[in-house]
């Protein structure tokens, strides 16, 4: 019963990822005691989860994913995969639970990345048996990370190995998303992050 339960609830999300605004039916959901078990903990483990003040002001991992989410819903119809699209937006960083530290009066959350790239299978794999799907999605996840990375010419940067395994313009768009997902979000400058990442990847926007 519990697990039609979950079912029906992973259902319900696949539909409202889809709405204008979906932030308004995760915050809805967000007490539903169902959501403790796993993996949807996952979900709700993010309340719990802090973040530098300086560069995510919007509070908790929780807080940023609702805005990154409807950021995605706002710009969905540029995505060639938008259920994809909107799943990693809505799992991109459920990595940060296992990965946030804090590092000399900083708080960190180095590889959440990678991390979240493997959760989001477990995530994925408890509802659908669909592993094209989970695996598209677990690579935006595992790759959102990038730009920061290729703009800033980090050592983290991989663009051999990402243009491999995901569409460079959907890591773009995600990431974009989630650069404006936070508040204070500087619109002009995030655009030319995403035009220097793509110039960089050997493509145009």
């Amino acid at each position: 019963m519990k697990s039609a339960m979950k079912q029906q609830l992973f259902e319900h999300m696949d539909e409202h990822l889809f709405d204008e605004q979906p932030s308004s039916y995760f915050n809805r959901i967000n007490g539903d005691p169902i959501l403790e078990q796993f993996p949807l903990s996952l979900l709700t483990d993010m309340r719990n989860v802090p973040q530098s003040p300086q560069f995510h002001p919007e509070g908790n991992v929780w807080n940023h994913t609702m805005m990154v989410i409807d950021e995605a819903a706002i710009r969905k119809k540029y995505s060639n995969d938008r259920r994809t699209f909107l799943w990693a937006a809505l799992l991109h960083d459920i990595g940060k639970k296992g990965s946030t530290k804090h590092r000399n009066g900083r708080i960190t959350a180095y590889d959440h990345d990678k991390l979240g790239a493997e959760l989001s299978k477990d995530f994925l794999s408890e509802f659908t048996e669909d592993t094209y799907f989970i695996n598209k999605v677990s690579a935006l996840v595992r790759w959102h990370m990038q730009i920061l990375f290729v703009v800033k010419s980090l050592k983290f940067a991989d663009i051999q190995r990402m243009k491999e395994e995901v569409d460079i313009r959907e890591v773009a768009l995600l990431g974009f998303c989630d650069r404006m997902g936070r508040l204070g979000a500087d619109r002009k400058k995030e655009e030319e992050n995403i035009r220097i990442f793509l110039d960089k990847c050997g493509l145009r926007r």
